[in-house]
């Protein structure tokens, strides 16, 4: 059951009524800081010796070979096959409709004499990494891989923690084959974080680290972040959904339960002015729960932060989701595409009944490395510019210097910075 919260006339903030899954990080980062700093010192030993005590898994070769990742390809079910490939085409197709959308690889501003300018360069080398600890996560490597890829990046490394039996799973094998990954490891966690961040004897460095992971994976991202890139801190995924009364039950309690089933620390929040739709929901989801597969973590995710959150009216309901800024906002209203327009924290958001978070998590092709816990009020999905950077082009003659003296000189005076005006003064002499 949704634990009920009346915000009707309510103007605060509602994350003060409505909290999120609240941890504790201090004893988690103690312990990454130490793994990371075994693997700096250790090295190869290091990584073996943490997968060992992590993962109960002993690994000779960190390295998966290609032969493996072939051979799981092989044996794989066919509909699944078909599956992830009808997946990669998509994913790959929406990142391609992004790389054609940015910025020519170079643009200039001025005049002969003066002009500025950008350069746009892919990433020479990045590290993904994909979660297996719950769950394989072939849609994963798609997610991490198939961006880099098509934004042209020259070595993509992919991590992912092993079974006990040292081996990662077939179905993830098979997506690294899918997506043409001739790079991947047998790690995970923080000591995959640390090798691909300050390489290892195996592993070489990489200049960005992407993918979501546990909080162990989080901090370490986190902790490494002054020495290469990352693309943001994941927390637990979240669902908001805000509904009005002709919303079908039905569809609603499925989305809760299915992001439930992720994380008993999942944030899952219907927001609607509907006490009809809340107390049809109520039933529904209770029959949902009751057949779900990971029973256990639904119960705990809908009993810890699911809510049912009355509102106002639709502009109230819209306000209140913004405040949460989630990962995932569904809109399961009349007219969504005019809601649409007055969202402007959200990771990523489904228009319609019939557009549930699970079509962003596997097939639709946008991206499903989404900013969490709040963070969408400034933060972006995992998309191709995260794969590149750009270098600043400045070019002047003569001509263009003597326009801009005078400004530069009256500015560098007031910093008090004489030799950067001297700087143009011996040009100009």
């Amino acid at each position: 059951m949704l634990t009920f919260v009346d915000l009707r006339g309510y103007s605060g903030d509602p994350l003060a009524r409505v909290p999120r899954a609240r941890q504790s990080f201090d004893e988690a980062r103690l312990s990454v800081r130490e793994v990371i700093g075994d693997v700096r010192r250790d090295g190869d030993a290091a990584v073996r010796a943490l997968t060992h005590r992590f993962d109960g898994a002993t690994i000779d070769s960190l390295r998966i070979e290609p032969d493996e990742i072939d051979e799981a390809a092989a044996a794989c079910n066919l509909q699944l096959r078909a599956g992830i490939e009808r997946a990669a085409e998509r994913i790959r197709a929406y990142h391609e409709r992004q790389l054609a959308e940015e910025r020519a690889p170079w643009w200039r501003l001025g005049q002969d004499g003066a002009w500025v300018g950008e350069e746009t360069r892919a990433l020479r080398r990045v590290g993904c990494y994909v979660p297996g600890g719950r769950a394989a996560y072939p849609s994963t490597v798609l997610m991490t891989t198939i961006p880099a890829r098509v934004a042209g990046v020259e070595e993509i490394a992919v991590c992912v923690p092993p079974g006990p039996d040292g081996r990662p799973h077939p179905a993830t094998l098979t997506a690294l084959s899918i997506a043409g990954v001739g790079e991947a490891y047998r790690i995970g966690g923080a000591q995959a974080i640390a090798a691909l961040a300050y390489g290892t004897e195996t592993i070489s460095r990489v200049d960005k680290i992407v993918g979501p992971g546990s909080i162990w994976v989080t901090l370490a991202k986190h902790e490494v972040s002054m020495d290469v890139g990352v693309d943001g801190f994941a927390g637990p995924t979240e669902i908001v959904i805000v509904a009005d009364d002709g919303a079908d039950p039905r569809f609603v309690a499925a989305d809760l339960v299915a992001q439930a089933e992720h994380d008993p620390l999942a944030l899952c929040v219907l927001v609607t002015s509907s006490q009809s739709l809340i107390d049809a929901v109520q039933k529904e989801i209770v029959r949902e729960a009751a057949g779900a597969l990971r029973r256990d973590t639904v119960d705990r995710a809908l009993s810890g932060q699911g809510y049912a959150l009355l509102a106002d009216d639709l502009d109230h309901a819209l306000a209140i989701a913004d405040a949460f800024a989630p990962e995932h906002l569904e809109l399961v209203i009349d007219d969504p595409e005019a809601a649409l327009a007055r969202v402007r924290n959200a990771g990523a958001v489904f228009c319609g009944g019939l557009s549930p978070v699970a079509l962003g998590d596997y097939v639709a092709g946008t991206n499903h490395v989404l900013p969490t816990a709040g963070t969408g009020r400034f933060a972006s999905p995992l998309r191709v510019s995260d794969f590149v950077k750009t270098t600043a082009v400045i070019n002047f003659g003569k001509s263009g210097i003597e326009d801009l003296a005078p400004a530069l000189t009256a500015i560098a005076a007031e910093e008090g910075l004489a030799a950067h005006a001297r700087a143009i003064e011996v040009r100009l002499s």
